[in-house]
């Protein structure tokens, strides 16, 4: 059992400006809705709040950073050690930094950042629009949707790593490559520079618009979801996989593969995080003994089981 007030306790901590609360319900914070409880969990004022935190914090702590929860899975046990949030008072700003140029706080929401470059007339972030995450989430991952990806406007990146020091990184440090990047996972991102072309305001509002159809026409918008589930395989789309192993409205409980978008997993009330977790595993078989294809999650899941409920990945066999 997690003890919050006993790990905030033991903690030497230098006077803060943000927030602490000791056994935070993280079900609040995922867009599924489910989940235990963080152990602890900050919210810093600023970049300099984080780093005097960071600093403080012992390496043998574990410390997960998390975004808005959209695209996140937090099991029923929570979440031990530290949770940092960066909320958007401090983290959440947008603003031109020179020609053709915006640099946005990871706490932004992507939605906000695709706003900012419709107002300075950049082109390229229209794909932001329909991503319901933050733009830290978007560095980590390199989010993507309809065609366009986070490193095609990518500069560079400002972090803090575990030791509180501020770390700037360029493209070839990201490494970026399909919803994933090669940045050390211990550094938290807190701003980054991006660039885009000068175009003409209703062309990106058209482009916009566009986007905010498709996922209204073919995406669960309404529903507890955390959006797609798994990645897109080589040569193939993820839902393409999921239908043809008759996996569409697939339901554990009061989870299920949605009928609208069978990539997406919903909760149609009250789904556990090991509701969810074993219906994503229950998929990745079948579709592997459907196709020979092994998906791999997108969704991030961390945290503990809840008394031991523990779901076993699915392996192929050798």
């Amino acid at each position: 059992m997690m003890d919050g007030a006993r790990l905030l306790t033991a903690l030497d901590l230098p006077p803060l400006r943000g927030k602490l609360s000791a056994d935070a319900p993280m079900d609040k914070v995922t867009w599924f809705r489910t989940g235990g409880p963080a152990e602890l969990l900050f919210q810093p004022a600023d970049e300099e709040d984080l780093a005097a935190f960071l600093a403080a914090v012992p390496d043998e702590i574990a410390v997960t950073v998390v975004g808005i929860g959209s695209n996140l899975m937090v099991r029923d046990g929570g979440i031990p050690g530290i949770v940092i949030r960066l909320p958007p008072k401090g983290f959440g700003t947008v603003a031109p930094e020179g020609p053709g140029l915006l640099r946005a706080g990871a706490g932004a929401s992507d939605k906000r950042v695709a706003a900012v470059a419709l107002e300075l007339g950049l082109g390229g972030f229209h794909f932001l629009h329909g991503i319901p995450g933050s733009i830290g989430g978007a560095l980590r991952m390199n989010a993507g949707a309809n065609g366009v990806e986070t490193a095609e406007r990518f500069i560079s990146a400002r972090a803090i790593d575990r030791r509180g020091r501020l770390v700037d990184l360029t493209a070839a440090d990201m490494a970026f490559r399909y919803r994933h990047c090669d940045a050390d996972a211990g550094l938290i991102f807190t701003s980054a520079l991006f660039s885009g072309p000068q175009t003409a305001p209703e062309t990106i509002r058209q482009a916009m618009d566009d986007v905010q159809a498709h996922r209204e026409a073919a995406q669960p918008v309404r529903e507890k979801t955390g959006g797609s589930t798994f990645k897109n395989p080589p040569g193939t789309s993820a839902w393409a996989e999921v239908d043809k192993a008759g996996c569409r409205g697939l339901s554990i409980g009061d989870a299920q593969m949605s009928q609208m978008h069978c990539n997406f997993m919903i909760n149609r009330g009250a789904a556990s995080a090991h509701d969810l977790e074993l219906l994503g595993e229950t998929v990745r078989r079948r579709v592997y003994e459907a196709s020979g294809i092994v998906l791999e999650w997108e969704i991030q899941r961390i945290g503990l089981p809840l008394d031991g409920r523990d779901v076993a990945p699915f392996q192929p066999p050798r």
